[in-house]
């Protein structure tokens, strides 16, 4: 039963993982492996075929939360950004020089994925930079560093990285110990290839004229939905404090507030300014098949532990491996050559919160080399794989120019982190 589950599940990472080469969209390959697993795990189990249903049953109850909440977020920022909220930003930066544009980019790329989500501030700040380099080569530089920052930005925030978010769901973190812990070897994986790399930047650059469009909103408008906006995700660890709920039922509280709030400042408008403006505009434009994707991944990783493959395979490594330091480095430099959110859902399954509490030194550093670890490679987060659509950076052009900038910021944070951990 085991080995044709596992080789069902590795041959659906492979295709994901070469998604490119095979020109397959990896949400259908993430569907298409999670649906077999459970097949597989159906007919070759000794279980009755009711307990395998109902183990898929309280695996989708787990997994519903998390696509809730991601579906509420994305569309919260979605709200925003058809608001031109995101112009807030672009108005803060008025340096020349290509050094002090850098720093700048990427802090604000840092903090602004922390409080959004890496993914969405990958695109917008991408997006920001076509306006404001014209050279080709320093721009995909600052896409590369772009990336780094966003991960690194979205480790440290429970809301700020799917896998933090699935951690601090599962109860494995929580929202203010992990921002305590991780803010300081977040910023040190950012500001190491930062200083390396601001050696090689020098003088100014000249700024493309940006387009003056026909605004579709107001001033007024736009900087109320951008701070409500901006407000309501906040809120959510706020609200899985006092109520002991789960997150997702927090964004969708917040989510229900900013659709009510749209309604009202735009009810005077005509229809077809109206729409354009409105929630349901909004959620047409959402990564859906990223939505499948997780859906995907999360039910496959669910037959391995209904199979008992992550406990064995936990076992095997705590075995032969033994130091938990190295277990979760190594799982953090796999996480740039396959997606995170897998690695960090088989890790939720292999180890039980019996034996490693919340907020442990696991989970910590868990959160940590799997959110940063995948910069490594373009191909190893949701914020390079946006990267590498807008701005058509190749896979060895990265490997050559930023992997080793993000190694080197990987590891030092990682050293960082577990010196915090002896202090």
């Amino acid at each position: 039963m085991n080995t044709l589950l596992i080789i069902v599940f590795c041959a659906g990472y492979a295709a994901i993982a070469f998604e490119y080469g095979l020109r397959i969209n990896k949400a259908a390959t993430a569907l298409l492996t999670g649906v077999l697993c459970w097949v597989v795990l159906m007919f070759t189990t000794t279980q009755p075929a009711h307990f395998v249903s109902e183990q898929l049953i309280t695996h989708l109850g787990e997994i519903s939360g998390i696509l809730f909440f991601l579906l509420a977020a994305m569309t919260v920022v979605e709200l925003i950004d058809a608001h031109d909220g995101f112009e807030i930003i672009k108005s803060l930066i008025q340096t020349r020089k290509k050094a002090a544009l850098l720093w700048l980019i990427c802090f604000i790329t840092f903090f602004l994925s922390a409080i959004l989500d890496n993914l969405t501030t990958t695109i917008v700040m991408v997006s920001l930079l076509r306006k404001l380099l014209d050279d080709k080569e320093e721009r995909m530089l600052f896409a590369g560093m772009v990336i780094i920052a966003a991960n690194a930005g979205g480790a440290w925030s429970p809301i700020g990285d799917v896998t933090t978010t699935m951690l601090w769901i599962g109860g494995q973190i929580s929202a203010l110990n992990i921002i305590k812990m991780l803010i300081l070897p977040s910023l040190v994986c950012l500001i190491v290839p930062l200083i390396i790399l601001s050696f090689k930047l020098k003088g100014k650059f000249s700024p493309i004229a940006i387009d003056t469009e026909t605004a579709t909103t107001n001033p007024f408008e736009r900087n109320l939905i951008f701070v409500f906006g901006t407000m309501a995700l906040i809120f959510v660890p706020v609200f899985k404090t006092v109520t002991h709920l789960p997150p997702f039922m927090g964004i969708l509280l917040s989510l229900a507030m900013l659709w009510m709030l749209t309604e009202v400042i735009h009810r005077n408008k005509n229809r077809e300014e109206r729409n354009s403006l409105s929630v349901s505009r909004a959620m047409q434009r959402i990564d859906t098949p990223s939505i499948l994707f997780f859906l995907g991944i999360l039910l496959a990783v669910g037959a391995l532990q209904s199979a008992n493959i992550l406990v064995q395979t936990a076992a095997w490594m705590q075995q032969h491996v033994a130091n938990t330091s190295v277990i979760v480095l190594l799982m953090g430099l796999l996480s740039a050559i396959v997606d995170n959110v897998p690695l960090v859902a088989a890790c939720m399954g292999m180890y039980p919160l019996s034996v490693y509490p919340t907020d442990s030194y696991l989970w910590e550093f868990l959160a940590y080399c799997t959110g940063t670890g995948g910069s490594i490679l373009i191909i190893g987060s949701a914020a390079g794989v946006a990267a590498m659509g807008l701005e058509k950076i190749s896979f060895g052009w990265y490997i050559k120019k930023i992997s080793l900038l993000a190694l080197s910021g990987y590891f030092a944070g990682a050293i960082v982190y577990m010196l915090l951990q002896r202090a």
